[in-house]
This record gives structure tokens, sequence and C-alpha cells, in this order.
């Protein structure tokens, strides 16, 4: 093994012959710095959106099934009776049915033709409980049918109540009079996608069973089905099959259950799959540029054969040559792979603020670029390395 001073001697020819030949040694890690910046954004980019797209769509539906049963000719959604037979389900700790309808809106002279008006449980709102932002949400009372209370988005508050306070004030929906318990925000939830509601002239909350009444209809063919245990999960959605298939005869087409639990793992595999892929097609640009490296050390060692030659008739032993040189080649890409580090976490950086998601330094993608870098400077330095220390001195010694 060469000796420390040896190798420290070593590190610092190396570095006084990058040095002294910067524009040549900037355009040889040219392409480890591309090809590491390409990595590093990325990779970062790519997890930091999934993870961003992984947290949302979990706070949209964790723990919760979404269950759509439209039904057949024979039996058309879900009666009362059925939904209490699926709370009564094990694991489950709540049921929301949702019903949606468009309803001309008036209070006063003032009348909106293209209102959504959303029938929901008091559980939906417990479960949702940060939508309400001003008043209270529905309770177990307002759930028989009877009660006429509602509550609005901020849209429909300021077309009927601009500058008046909207609690204990009364709109009239479907030609029957509401009265306004709250107000709310915007509804984010995995039924609402699935739902897919138009664009309307706001939103209006009553409970269910009024906008069933509405509708002209005693069965719902939506509803929201929440966990007790996670760990469960899968248990529950077979119970539920079993229940939903007996209801509907085993028409496959008659109802539809989506397990967000199901549908975070596919996407995490999908992301995982992405990611791969994408590191895999930026370190095409790591193997030019360690090409461009080795091609540059070759040319170091032609122009530098008299040196060579003169350092072996002064008792300079092949692997400290070569030791040498192979160090100049992980100097060089390490050079590059710092550089690129930090150019790609700057490109990750804007691109992250552009769309809005936070930025977060990914340690795994700092790791994989330096670990690149290294990797190449030996791989692709170990050629050039022992070809100068294979080099015969007095063929050295004789060249021009």
């Amino acid at each position: 093994m060469p000796k420390l001073s040896m190798i420290k001697e070593s590190v610092i020819m190396s570095v006084q012959n990058i040095v002294s030949n910067k524009m040549r040694s900037f355009l040889t890690t040219l392409g480890i710095i591309i090809g590491v910046a390409a990595v590093i954004a990325m990779v970062t980019t790519v997890s930091a959106v999934s993870d961003y797209m992984m947290d949302e769509f979990s706070s949209l539906g964790a723990g919760t099934l979404t269950v759509n049963a439209p039904g057949t000719a024979l039996k058309a959604g879900l009666t009362e009776n059925d939904l209490e037979e699926i709370k009564k389900l094990d694991n489950v700790k709540g049921i929301a049915p949702s019903v949606s309808v468009y309803a001309k809106v008036v209070r006063n002279d003032y009348v909106s033709d293209d209102v959504t008006v959303t029938g929901k449980n008091e559980t939906y709102f417990q479960k949702n409980d940060e939508m309400v932002t001003y008043g209270r949400a529905f309770t177990a009372q307002d759930m028989d049918g009877t009660v006429t209370v509602c509550l609005i988005d901020d849209t429909l508050a300021k077309t009927f109540f601009l500058g008046e306070d909207p609690l204990g004030k009364t709109i009239r929906i479907g030609g029957i009079r509401y009265t306004v318990i709250g107000l709310c925000s915007p509804d984010d939830t995995m039924m609402s996608m699935m739902v897919g509601v138009k664009e309307s002239d706001g939103n209006i909350y009553i409970p269910y069973k009024n906008a069933l009444s509405m509708n002209g209809r005693n069965f719902v063919t939506s509803l929201e089905v929440y966990i007790d245990n996670t760990d469960l999960t899968s248990t529950l959605v077979d119970n539920l099959e079993a229940f939903l298939g007996n209801t509907f005869n085993n028409s496959e087409s008659a109802y539809s259950i989506i397990n967000m639990e199901s549908l975070l793992d596919m996407m995490d595999t999908m992301y995982d799959m992405m990611n791969k892929l994408l590191a895999g097609i930026a370190s095409i640009s790591l193997l030019v540029g360690g090409i461009g490296i080795m091609n540059m050390m070759l040319v170091n060692v032609s122009e530098r054969t008299r040196e060579i030659g003169l350092r072996k008739a002064l008792g300079a032993e092949p692997k400290i040559i070569q030791l040498q040189f192979l160090i100049e080649s992980i100097i060089l890409s390490l050079m590059g792979g710092a550089i690129g580090i930090l150019s790609g976490e700057l490109l990750s950086y804007v691109a992250l603020s552009a769309i809005g998601t936070g930025f977060e330094v990914n340690l795994s993608a700092v790791a994989l670029g330096f670990g690149f870098s290294f990797a190449v400077g030996i791989v692709f330095g170990w050629a050039p390395a022992r070809k100068a220390s294979r080099l015969n001195p007095i063929d050295a010694l004789r060249s021009e």
C-alpha cells in the first residue's frame, strides 16, 4: 500500500494539474455536472411532487371507503334499511350518504336557478369538521327528513346575504323554506371528486333525507363508509362486497367500492418505478461525462509522457503513478458531482416553487449523485491511470 505521504503528495499534484488547466478541467467535468444535475433535479422534483400528491390523496380519503351503488333494474340504489345494515358491519365507524340535485334558490326578489344542493348527514360533518367555518353543522336531530335547515358556501352568502349575517335567515330551496345554520368551505373529499358536480351558482348542504324527497327518491346511490381500524380495511371491504353482492343479486355492475389505501399503494409503486426510470435516463448523461473524463485523462497521459518517464527513472513505482492519475480522475469527477448537486437542487427549488410545492433536500438523491460521481471517476479513470503506470521510462524520456 502506498504510504500516506505519497497519497497526500499525489492529491496535491493532481489538484495543481487541474488548477493549471482550468478551462479543460471544466469542459471535462461538464458532462458529469449535467448528468448529476439532471439526476438530482428529476429525482428531487418527482419525489416532492409524489409526496405532496400522496398526502393530498390520503387526506381526501384516509380511513374511508367510497361506495357507488346505482343498483339494477330490479333494485335501484340502497334503501334506509340497507344503510342500517352497512352500519352494523364490523369495523364500520359510521356512514355518510350523499345525494346531489340542482334547484332554484330564492330570497326576497333574488333568484338563482342553478345551485348545487347536496344532501349529507351529521356523520359527514363530524368527519370533515373543518368544513364548517361559521355557525354549526348538522346534528342527529336534523336527520328525520322534516327539519329544514341548511349550510351555504361563501358564494351563496355573498349572493343572498351581502352585508348581512346569514345565520338564522331563511331562503327557499325548491320552493321549501330553509333556515341557514352555518357557512362552509368547498368540499374537497373523495366523494365530491367522484361525483364531479358541474359548475353552479353556489353550494348548499341540506339533510340527505330532505334531498331524497326533493329528488323524489327513497334510495341513495353514493355513500362514504368510515373505517374504525384501518389495519382491518381488507376484511371490511370483503364484508361490504359480500353484503352488496347479496343485495344486488351478485350483479358486479350494480356497485363499486373505492379503497383509498389500495389506490395509494398503487400510486406509490408507480412513483417508485418513475423515479428509477428517470434516474436511469439521467444516468446516460453521467456515462457520457465519464467518457469525457477518460478521454481527457488519456490526453493528459500523452502530454505528460516525459514527466512520467522522469519520475519512473527517479524511482517512482508504477502503483504511485497509477494512483496519482486515478486520484486526479476522481477529483475531477467529484468536482463535477458537487457542482451538479448544487445545480440540481437549485433547479428543483425553482421548479417546485413554480408549481407551489414545498422544497426539501432529498438526501438519497444527493447520495446517489456523489456515489455516481465517485464511481465514474474510478471506472473511467482506471484505464488512463493504468496506461500511465505501464509506460516504459526509456521510451517515455525519448518522447517529444
